[in-house]
């Protein structure tokens, strides 16, 4: 889990959960108040944590016909995935002056 870039507080996982839903909204700190936005790099994992495993379970790893199905455990890894993603995704801390 992220921690804090200036007092090494970890960050809740709801906290940074939230913070996905509000456009990639910068976490403040808790103890010290510094802000940290969510990387590039951070952006992009979340994306692909979300679409990749609908997308490789679909088209690569099918193991029936049925579309259905198929679209359900798909939507299921890539749930499962997402909600994981706040363990996975980096912060940096904001300059002032940015």
């Amino acid at each position: 889990m992220q921690k804090c870039n200036n007092c090494n507080t970890p960050f809740n996982w709801r906290i940074i959960f939230k913070s996905f839903w509000w456009i990639y909204k910068p976490i403040e700190c808790d103890t010290c108040g510094t802000e940290h936005k969510i990387t590039l790099f951070g952006r992009s994992t979340i994306a692909a944590m979300s679409i990749l495993p609908i997308w490789i379970f679909g088209y690569i790893l099918s193991p029936t016909d049925n579309i259905f199905v198929l679209a359900g455990i798909g939507l299921l890894m890539g749930i499962i995935d997402f909600l994981l993603s706040p363990y996975i995704v980096r912060y940096k801390k904001m300059n002032k002056y940015t």
